[in-house]
């Protein structure tokens, strides 16, 4: 049961007492020790009376109704509409941060939008999504905040996707994911360097919750790797991340490679070439990944669903629009009855590519 201080400040379960009288946070592997009244590097969690809170309960960046395809996930319920909110603040300090208005802010005024789980959950049914997201920031910085929602919306029948970095401890990770029915993680690179130096974290525990996800949960998982020039695009690095997720997490969970544009702290690296998708992609595909797409560029055969079996196309996708459907309503190919992995209704959804705001307070 969420207990609050103010409207907006509860207590959190994730954190222990240090020696020297600072209170150290245990929801992610940063471990932020804080003296009283000092906040974390994600901002929104704070050492308040010598205990661990989080001061961005049940108020939100902004609410959307968007394509699910956008999370990206293109084998969870393809076509349908899903509610999409944030807060502020993040538990990394990716410099290259597409989303750094939301993820790095530091001003309250950013959580202009208000609304108590139940809200969010009734809200969404009536505009005719599927499930929620907690995305545009990480949902590991509003953990309480996430399960609470989570909780309302299975009450409604109604779904939830974490978009995450997975960068969190295990306790609260398998806190989190009892209540989220699928997931897009940020596998950002595949070297220690690249993200100790430009994330400020560290690979082995997102490795860590891609394995948990997969061998300990029933979530559905998608992955997501942002090829930045340069940076973590070489034929190597790609070689050894795909063999790592055939080997470890199995043949079946889609990879997405998406286009970067210069942002934030990274203004100095050129937007990547589609070449670079493309080549990563094939790696991918050669190394076993059965379903492996490109994204935030317009390239209709790499953003499309595939047999694995006879090749034949399952799912066309033109950017966020399904344009052909050949699966069956068990979700196997229409022309060789192979099982594609997922979760599919019988019939695709209908949202195509708009991006619907929503006012709830």
């Amino acid at each position: 049961m969420t207990r609050f201080i103010t409207h907006d400040t509860v207590t959190t379960r994730y954190w222990h007492s240090l020696e020297d009288g600072r209170v150290q946070c245990d929801v992610c592997p940063r471990f932020c020790k804080l003296h009283e009244g000092q906040r974390g590097l994600c901002f929104v969690r704070q050492n308040l009376d010598n205990q661990i809170v989080m001061t961005s309960y049940g108020r939100s960046s902004g609410f959307a109704i968007d394509p699910i395809e956008k999370k990206p996930l293109n084998h969870f319920l393809p076509g349908t509409p899903i509610f999409s909110f944030g807060t502020a603040g993040c538990n990394l300090a990716c410099k290259f941060c597409q989303n750094w208005d939301i993820s790095k802010s530091r001003e309250m005024d950013t959580l202009m939008s208000r609304a108590a789980p139940e809200l969010i959950a009734q809200t969404a049914r009536e505009q005719g999504c599927s499930s929620v997201a907690y995305t545009y920031n990480d949902p590991v910085v509003f953990h309480e905040y996430a399960i609470d929602t989570a909780q309302a919306c299975r009450e409604l029948g109604l779904k939830s996707v974490a978009v995450s970095a997975g960068y969190v401890c295990a306790e609260p990770r398998a806190e989190f994911y009892r209540w989220m029915d699928a997931a897009n993680i940020d596998l950002k690179a595949f070297t220690e360097e690249f993200y100790y130096k430009i994330t400020g974290g560290h690979l082995q525990p997102v490795l860590e919750t891609l394995q948990y996800l997969k061998h300990e949960t029933q979530v559905w998982l998608e992955l997501t790797t942002l090829i930045i020039p340069g940076e973590n695009d070489s034929a190597a690095e790609l070689e050894e991340m795909t063999q790592w997720v055939v080997e470890n997490l199995g043949p079946e969970v889609p990879m997405h490679f998406t286009a970067f544009h210069p942002d934030w702290k990274m203004m100095d690296k050129p937007a990547t070439p589609v070449s670079s998708l493309l080549q990563a992609r094939d790696i991918a595909i050669k190394n076993g990944v059965r379903y492996a797409y490109v994204g935030n560029v317009h390239d209709k055969r790499a953003e499309s669903t595939y047999c694995h079996a006879c090749g034949e196309l399952l799912i066309g996708r033109d950017w966020y629009v399904l344009s052909d459907w050949n699966l069956n309503a068990e979700g196997g190919c229409r022309f060789c009855g192979t099982k594609c992995a997922g979760l599919f209704d019988s019939k695709p959804g209908a949202w195509g590519a708009k991006r619907q705001a929503v006012r709830l307070d």
